[in-house]
């Protein structure tokens, strides 16, 4: 089950029961809020909820991994997100802006942003992400070209569990580098394992398969 901190009662709490999750981003919430607010429309879809996602839309969201917002405002969201705490009768995703420049591959920055607790501050340096989602692309390229193979449970669940955990990208993360390096997973199985993750990470791990140096 799906468990985020709730600021007015300083514990992970379960969403609001239904069939939709009504999401809206405050105003000042900036492009980091935005990704976690994607990501969390990504992992309670998963879990089977329509969420509708709203907000001030964000020039080139796209390129960030982010699809359009739903158009109308809710009169009542189910989930806040914004910068700051939000007096509302409704749980509030407190995401500190980022600071440092956002100039570099957009979905390195996405990244950048991911690998950090959504809860803490951030001082932005993509340098590291792209060299990072580089590696797992040209891995995921190599991975492509051996025989099929199911994926990884035992990775998916613990970066699932982890993702449903307050949105803790930085261990789902984590695992995608444990899986890579693990000698023991076949190259299918890790293909498999990595493909079925970025439905949740939005990082377009499979950008390279196909391509020629």
């Amino acid at each position: 089950m799906l468990r985020l901190h709730d600021p007015r009662t300083g514990r992970l709490e379960g969403l609001p029961r239904g069939e939709v999750l009504r999401v809206h981003l405050l105003d000042g919430a900036d492009l980091r809020a935005l990704v976690v607010a994607d990501l969390l429309r990504r992992v309670a879809e998963r879990g089977r909820r329509t969420v509708l996602l709203s907000g001030a839309a964000h020039e080139n969201a796209s390129d960030y991994g982010v699809a359009p917002l739903y158009p109308e405002v809710p009169s009542d969201a189910d989930v806040y997100v914004s910068p700051r705490a939000h007096e509302a009768n409704a749980l509030t995703l407190v995401v500190p802006p980022v600071s440092g420049s956002s100039d570099a591959d957009p979905l390195a920055v996405r990244l950048a942003f991911l690998a950090v607790p959504y809860r803490e501050p951030l001082v932005l340096n993509a340098d590291a992400a792209a060299s990072r989602l580089a590696g797992w692309r040209a891995d995921v390229a190599g991975w492509a070209n051996a025989p099929g193979r199911p994926l990884h449970r035992p990775s998916v669940t613990e970066a699932e569990t982890a993702l449903a955990d307050d949105l803790d990208a930085p261990t789902a993360l984590d695992v995608l580098d444990r899986v890579a390096a693990d000698e023991a997973i076949p190259p299918g199985s890790k293909l498999e394992t990595f493909v079925h993750l970025d439905l949740l990470l939005g990082l377009n791990v499979v950008a390279d398969i196909g391509r020629t140096a």
